[in-house]
């Protein structure tokens, strides 16, 4: 799908409310109380008349509106990418500015679908998930199986025995977090000894973690094409974004299975219940609504 980028950008247009302080000022760091006047001498009528279009006039709740609420997320080759293109030009030339767009690259063609998620055994319950960027999706048909956690082998020729076990079975790629918290949090609430035991518990399960992967052969970037190979219906993972509930959503690197991101308290759920035995399954419903 031929894609078009905007050649101007709207960094002008979109400007922040907050008032300018003059140097002895407390927002340069200054000793006074607050905004001090700029002396006489060195006022500009054209910075005086920026600082007034800023502060008495500004665009940005409504720009911003417009184009993160109505348009959306803005990923490259999705159908809302042309939209905000088209929206930033229409708007350029609405206030007398020649604006246009230019073909940029060749783009492969994605929209977002509906995803859906849900716990379907040992009970039911929808979880909090979405597909991750350029995911496959599965057409109208909802994929049930159980989840398996990758497993903690003794080196690469261990993981390819394990590794055909995955067949039909959805696989869990992401460590359980031992907090939804975020540090901040911690540091206001916790005691400082059970904050730093958390931290120390944390990196330590980090570090094993990441030697999990690195002993089966593969890095994060390669490891689910190899469980697609070999017959996994899907990946699953949490990408915590160290903030309370917030995930990082990037993109799909499998071709025919769909990739998704669970939000940190269902996936820590759906890890304890597999870990403990207890064999959750999920039906996922994960469609896509165009591809070009």
């Amino acid at each position: 799908m031929n894609k078009l980028l905007t050649l101007t950008l709207l960094a002008c247009t979109i400007a922040s409310t907050t008032p300018a302080f003059s140097q002895g000022g407390r927002g340069r760091g200054g000793r006074g109380d607050g905004p001090q006047e700029t002396p006489a001498s060195l006022k500009d009528p054209v910075i005086d008349n920026f600082v007034k279009e800023e502060t008495t006039n500004s665009q940005l709740q409504q720009l911003a509106h417009e184009l993160f609420d109505g348009i959306g997320p803005r990923l490259v080759g999705t159908p809302q990418m042309d939209q905000a293109n088209a929206w930033a030009v229409a708007k350029y030339t609405g206030w007398g500015i020649t604006a246009r767009n230019e073909k940029w690259g060749e783009w492969r063609g994605w929209e977002r679908g509906i995803s859906h998620i849900d716990m379907i055994s040992p009970r039911v319950k929808s979880l909090e998930g979405t597909q991750l960027a350029w995911s496959p999706g599965m057409g109208n048909v909802t994929s049930v199986g159980e989840l398996v956690i990758l497993p903690d082998v003794e080196d690469s020729v261990a993981f390819q025995k394990w590794l055909p076990a995955v067949k039909g079975k959805f696989v869990m790629i992401s460590m359980l977090q031992p907090t939804g918290r975020p540090d901040y949090n911690w540091e206001e609430f916790a005691t400082k000894e059970s904050f730093d035991k958390m931290k120390k518990d944390r990196a330590a399960q980090q570090q094993a973690w990441a030697a999990r992967i690195r002993k089966s052969g593969y890095t994060a970037r390669t490891l689910p094409a190899a469980l697609e190979k070999a017959g996994a219906l899907g990946i699953v993972g949490n990408n915590w974004s160290a903030g309370f509930g917030v995930d990082k959503i990037f993109g799909a690197s499998t071709k025919k299975i769909p990739t998704i991101d669970i939000a940190l308290e269902d996936y820590g759920l759906l890890y304890r219940l597999t870990e403990s035995g207890d064999h959750p399954r999920s039906a996922s419903i994960a469609n896509r609504r165009k591809e070009a």
